[in-house]
């Protein structure tokens, strides 16, 4: 089931009201007229946007652009002054820390705050294996290495059968092999698994090589939104990369030739 978080103009609720009426909206997330206010200063200013089901959107902006605001708005995490986000119930959210209970086994991480058959080991274990972590079900968080720990924070979001996946930079503190190895995780598991999925990052080469669109925030509204015209598996290189890359240093405002 698919929800609604409605808000009215200038009545932001304590909580997000939640209500059955997605069906009247096919995306998997609509976004109208949605802003945020901060200090007086409009973080997003009447934005909108949709992702289709099974679409892979990366958000690229300059820092404090409101890419994780906007993140958290879709997650229920926080609420828009103005404006309105429909929103699959089914949602999870991959932060750049893993966030693991440290008391807890790795296979309980996957599947806490879970009921019932749901929070069983063979779930979990299902899950873990998935991400290629099913020999760590019974370690500590703390014995994880960071792409380890990244694997099991991945694996307790698709337990969840998200309609919505959130990746708000998970692979930012990750080597860069690690984050490679990743990036092509997250690509494969996606692609299974189909959720709609918007990945917030500062990355202009992984929004190309994941992404089927690629957007960029600024000022408040969604400057830039353009798919992606090459085919999986992708690589760095060649010249519709390069050309894509380009417009988006640019759009970014990053002069041509000076690289991220």
């Amino acid at each position: 089931m698919s929800t609604v978080l409605s808000y009215k103009p200038l009545a932001r609720p304590a909580r997000p009201a939640f209500a059955d009426s997605f069906a009247a909206h096919p995306e998997a997330v609509r976004i109208e007229d949605v802003s945020r206010i901060f200090a007086g200063a409009a973080v997003l200013d009447r934005l909108n946007l949709s992702v289709r089901g099974g679409e892979f959107v990366a958000l690229l902006g300059a820092s404090g652009s409101g890419k994780t605001t906007l993140l958290r708005i879709l997650a229920g995490l926080d609420a828009p002054d103005t404006g309105q986000a429909w929103v699959p119930e089914a949602r999870t959210v991959v932060f750049q820390e893993p966030r693991l209970v440290q008391a807890m086994k790795v296979w309980k991480n996957v599947v806490i705050g879970l009921r019932g058959a749901a929070a069983s080991r063979t779930r979990a274990e299902r899950a873990l294996a998935e991400v290629g972590l099913a020999h760590r079900a019974d370690a500590w968080p703390a014995t994880l290495s960071g792409g380890e720990a990244q694997r099991a924070a991945l694996a307790r979001a698709l337990v969840r059968e998200p309609k919505l996946l959130l990746l708000d930079e998970p692979f930012a503190a990750l080597d860069a092999l690690t984050r490679m190895k990743m990036q092509r995780l997250i690509h494969d598991l996606a692609r299974a698994h189909g959720p709609a999925t918007l990945l917030v990052t500062h990355d202009v080469e992984e929004a190309i090589l994941l992404a089927d669109r690629v957007l960029v925030l600024k000022e408040g509204r969604i400057g830039f939104d353009a798919r992606v015209p090459l085919p999986h598996p992708r690589k760095a290189g060649g010249p519709a990369f390069e050309a894509l890359r380009e417009r988006l240093l640019s759009e970014l405002g990053v002069p041509p030739g000076t690289g991220d």
